[in-house]
């Protein structure tokens, strides 16, 4: 068993089904949930279009910086929707690297750190459900799939093979969160 609580971060393109896999963790094992920023937004009715180019490069940093702090303080251990990589994926998928490279590298650098306090970053696999036309998230399949590689490639490269859990397209929601009880009690 785990001297301190678990920190658990959910990952993968919209309609995975993080949000669902986060409150069945959270339910399982007793942990408090760090909510997506963005979609905390959406719901709230922000349209991202009113923001400039520079102002969606400023929310994404500040995302990151939130959610790795939140992650850092976290003493009675936690499960995230979304992480510090997904902040990333969302810079580099938006074009942002070209044009400031150097506020990107020092957003990865913040990312890669952020995510070495997971005991476990479970990647949900794209393309498994339908995303729904719930007015939040993108249904186009394509730009799903190209924020999913993005991201895919950043946790391979920054997050340690034996806290990196790829989810199974076979696996429901429940099973998986029984499985990542079973890692993170060992």
């Amino acid at each position: 068993m785990m001297e301190r609580r678990p920190r658990i971060g959910i990952t993968g393109s919209a309609g995975t089904g993080k949000t669902s896999l986060v409150e069945a963790v959270s339910d399982l094992l007793h942990l408090p949930v760090r909510r997506e920023a963005m979609r905390d937004r959406l719901m709230a009715g922000f349209d991202p279009h009113a923001l400039s180019r520079d102002g969606h490069r400023r929310m994404i940093a500040g995302d990151a910086d939130d959610l790795a702090l939140d992650l850092a303080r976290a003493q009675d251990g936690l499960v995230t929707d979304r992480t510090p990589l997904d902040m990333a994926s969302f810079w580099l998928v938006n074009g942002f690297a070209v044009d400031d490279p150097a506020a990107t590298e020092a957003l990865l650098a913040r990312a890669v750190c952020g995510m070495a306090d997971y005991d476990l970053v479970v990647l949900l696999p794209w393309g498994v459900r339908p995303v729904a036309a719930d007015g939040v998230r993108s249904t186009n399949p394509w730009m799903q799939l190209h924020f999913q590689t993005v991201l895919e490639g950043l946790c391979r490269l920054y997050v340690a093979p034996d806290r990196l859990l790829h989810a199974s397209p076979m696996a429901g929601t429940e099973m998986l969160a029984m499985l990542i009880r079973d890692r993170v009690c060992r």
